[in-house]
């Protein structure tokens, strides 16, 4: 079963495909999506990343929390389901 990871602190310049390969080297990616905004298509600065299982998800936790990605210290969680 896959698990869900939220991103936070994103760079404006990244896409999906650069969210993607951000986490392509911990395990199997699933999807990787940056939310934007509706109205200017510009990036919110968060985003999810879907992950193959739950030991891909807690290694990509564990390997990027905290890291830097194109110049801002990103953050790496479990995703929180909907209320």
């Amino acid at each position: 079963m896959s698990t869900k990871l939220f991103v936070g602190s994103l760079p404006w310049a990244v896409d999906d495909q650069a969210l993607q390969s951000a986490f392509e080297p911990h395990g199997k990616v699933v999807s990787a999506k940056v939310i934007t905004d509706r109205q200017t298509g510009r990036s919110r600065g968060f985003g999810f990343v879907e992950m193959e299982n739950e030991s891909d998800a807690s290694a990509a936790i564990k390997a990027l929390n905290g890291t830097e990605l194109k110049g801002r210290n990103i953050i790496v969680s479990e995703a929180k389901p909907k209320s």
